[in-house]
């Protein structure tokens, strides 16, 4: 075996383990459960909030939402894909491919000033959602991380790097 299609293999075994790890589960669950919260509140108090507010908040608070939704859609896909390998549903190769269609810097929000005008549950959820974004942006930097960017030696010790520097971020 190369020493390249070695570090590769080395790779995605480590990714795999990931996916598998606690880290992973406590992660998918923080992203499901703002999921449902976001949309229990659009829905509902949410809907109410809107109705109140002047029109030029009305539109920043229709323009965020969908921004917000976007946003967790895209987390959602991502989080559902690696459950499937998690799962054993899809290796971590077909859920790379896949995740090209995944876009983590979706929908960033709007201007801090006009963000301070909407309600303050929407203002949490969305704080909520941009901090979930790069708790995932980091863990997939390190999943899908390139092997040709690691050094010569142990392919493993970049990635773990990463991986503690993600967690204590």
């Amino acid at each position: 075996m190369s020493d390249h299609s070695h570090s590769e293999a080395a790779l995605v075994q480590f990714s795999e383990r990931l996916t598998n790890s606690a880290a992973f589960g406590v992660l998918f669950r923080e992203g499901m459960d703002l999921v449902e919260e976001t949309a229990a509140y659009l829905d509902g108090a949410g809907r109410a909030e809107a109705k109140a507010l002047d029109r030029a908040v009305s539109l920043t608070y229709a323009t965020e939402s969908m921004r917000l939704t976007t946003r967790l859609m895209q987390l959602a896909s991502w989080l559902l894909l690696h459950r499937a390998v998690k799962e054993g549903e899809m290796t971590l190769v077909q859920a790379n491919r896949e995740k090209t269609k995944v876009k983590l810097s979706a929908a960033d929000p709007g201007a801090d000033d006009m963000l301070e005008r909407l309600p303050e549950q929407l203002q949490e959820l969305i704080a909520r959602s941009m901090s979930l974004q790069s708790k995932v942006r980091r863990l997939d930097n390190t999943m899908h991380a390139s092997s040709e960017r690691a050094p010569i030696g142990n392919p493993l010790v970049p990635q773990l790097n990463r991986l503690k520097a993600a967690f204590e971020g």
